[in-house]
C-alpha cells in the first residue's frame, strides 16, 4: 500500500495522519491486507456458521411492533425535552 491510499485513507476516515505516520501505517495495512488474503486460501465449504463454540439453540420471542409501554423511563435520561412534556426527544436544529 502506497502513502496516497494511507492519505486517502486518512481523509475518507477523518483521521490527521503526519507524514511520519504514514510510512508505517503503509506497513501495517499492508500486513492487515496479506492477513485477510491468507484467511481467505481457508477452504470453507463444509463449515456451518455458529453462533457459539457450545451448539446451543438461539431463543427466541414473536416479533410484535409496539410502543415499549415505558415511555417515560426511556426518555427521563434525554438531555432535553419538549416544554409541553410530551414523549419526544428534542434535539437542537441542524438545517435552516
Amino acid at each position: 500500500m502506497d502513502k496516497a491510499t494511507v492519505n486517502n485513507i486518512a481523509k475518507l476516515a477523518r483521521i490527521k495522519v503526519s507524514d511520519a505516520e504514514t510510512e508505517s501505517l503503509a506497513g501495517e495495512l499492508t500486513n492487515i491486507f496479506d492477513w485477510i488474503e491468507q484467511l481467505n486460501e481457508v477452504n470453507t465449504d463444509n463449515v456451518e456458521p455458529m453462533t457459539s463454540v457450545v451448539a446451543m439453540a438461539m431463543p427466541s420471542r414473536v416479533d410484535e411492533v409496539n410502543d415499549g409501554d415505558d415511555a417515560e423511563r426511556v426518555l427521563k435520561n434525554a438531555p432535553d425535552r419538549p416544554a409541553d412534556g410530551s414523549s419526544f426527544y428534542a434535539v437542537p436544529k441542524v438545517v435552516e
